[in-house]
């Protein structure tokens, strides 16, 4: 449909135009509301994305956050500490996107939250989410793992660890090691890797202490973290333990629209801080194994936006396991390669109802270092640092200066007081085994056809 056609006038209603299912105030620039907590620099990059792809972007965010140094979104609206819950449904009642864009796992949880209290906003939130039927889903690990495991998808053995009879269990005879897992944290927080019952028993004591409330004041005053108080809301938080799978990790990041995905990004993970912490430095791949289980997820559960998947690659056989999904965008979205676009493009130009337009900004290699996560690993002599492309955002000089300081809570006196006493606790970078693959910009993993999920 082209803009100002008959067919569209006629759908033309107080100034409101709508394609399909989609509805947009601006000449068919789609609204969008990103909504960030965490001081990732993942929603800057994707909000940049998004406005350079046509789509007018409103931020919600904390003070001096990544965000709110982005040249020509909409607006920026706070993100209150006190209240958050409340600051999120005035944005989006303010504001009346077409689409919300959750950047950590606090807001989805959020956004289930005011789907379940103000029916006024269950519109948007599913026209941003999709099936409401699939929250509870994509909001435990043990119930997507086991929705995979039903549509045929490997994933690493794995269970619910509701009591301590439930590690012993596992220890005596599952495995001597495994991963426990408490849901609802990212990052890698809420991971440990835990060789013997000692160690899965102390960890399981650990990570199932309720927040308390110097905690969360520590986190929404020192740590700038507009969620610390809603989170310790008395909300119960599964704990499970996996089967650890001896290889690399690896991940999509999927852009939907409902149940269908409209494109995928998959990379392996050659850097990241600490075993269990965030990637830096990553090698594009395909892997029809992982393409498969992202189309399968999504059409199962109906999704709609951005979603996220991890996977290990298990080192004897290349096999991708699917560990966990991530129901927000990632890291990966504004990457712009020559044969796809982006993620952030294909997903504004099915907002639009039009065809993707051609990359605007292809990387010219496969291997890159996310800025700015990479620097110190480059800084130090990173084997991987003369073939890598540093996905530095030229387009946003601004966001490119403040990403070389620390998150803005931490340049504040209350937090240099606070961590001069106990300082920053921080995983050593940690680079994989060399990634074995055939000479070519886009490795393909072989295709094993005897996987079966485990």
């Amino acid at each position: 449909m082209t803009p100002g056609s008959a067919s569209e006038q006629g759908r033309a209603i107080q100034g409101v135009v709508l394609f399909g299912e989609w509805s947009f105030l601006d000449s068919g620039r789609p609204s969008v509301l990103i909504v960030a907590a965490k001081w990732w620099p993942l929603s800057a990059r994707l909000a940049s994305a998004l406005v350079r792809h046509g789509c007018r972007v409103t931020a919600l965010c904390p003070a001096g956050h990544p965000l709110t140094h982005i040249s020509a979104l909409d607006g920026i609206r706070r993100y209150e500490g006190i209240r958050s819950l409340s600051s999120l449904s005035r944005a989006i009642r303010a504001t009346q996107p077409h689409i919300v864009v959750p950047c950590d796992d606090g807001v989805v949880a959020q956004l289930h939250a005011l789907h379940r209290q103000e029916p006024a906003l269950r519109e948007v939130i599913e026209r941003s989410l999709g099936n409401p039927q699939s929250f509870p889903v994509v909001s435990s690990r043990y119930r997507l793992l086991t929705t995979a495991l039903s549509l045929g998808i490997t994933v690493p053995e794995t269970r619910q660890a509701e009591s301590t009879e439930d590690l012993v269990y596992w220890h005596e005879n599952i495995a001597q090691a495994g991963v426990l897992k408490l849901d609802g944290e990212s990052g890698g927080n809420g991971v440990r890797i835990c060789g013997s019952l000692r160690e899965s028993l102390a960890a399981w004591q650990d990570v199932r202490i309720p927040i308390s409330f110097a905690t969360a004041w520590k986190r929404w005053a020192v740590d700038g973290d507009p969620l610390a108080l809603w989170t310790r809301q008395g909300r119960v938080r599964e704990i499970t333990i996996q089967r650890v799978i001896h290889g690399r990790p690896a991940n999509s990041m999927l852009a939907c629209r409902n149940g269908r995905v409209l494109s995928q990004v998959s990379v392996v993970v050659l850097a990241s801080e600490g075993p269990t912490g965030a990637s830096t430095i990553v090698q594009r791949i395909r892997d029809e194994r992982m393409e498969r289980a992202a189309n399968l997820l999504a059409a199962r559960l109906q999704l709609t936006g951005f979603y996220g998947l991890d996977f290990m690659i298990e080192a004897s056989t290349g096999t991708p396991y699917l560990i966990e999904m991530n129901p927000r965008c990632t890291q990966l979205g504004h990457l712009e390669f020559a044969d796809q676009g982006s993620l952030a493009g294909a997903f504004s130009a099915d907002l639009r109802g039009e065809p993707q337009r051609p990359a605007q900004r292809p990387i010219p290699v496969s291997t890159i270092a996310l800025y700015p996560q990479s620097i110190e690993a480059l800084d130090n002599g990173s084997r991987f640092r003369d073939d890598s492309y540093l996905d530095v955002p030229w387009e946003e000089p601004g966001l490119a200066d403040k990403f070389k300081l620390r998150p803005f809570p931490h340049r504040r006196l209350l937090a240099r007081l606070y961590h001069s006493v106990k300082p920053v606790d921080r995983q050593a970078g940690v680079e994989y085994a060399d990634f074995k693959s055939p000479r070519s910009d886009v490795p393909i993993l072989r295709q094993d056809s005897t996987a079966t999920a485990s």
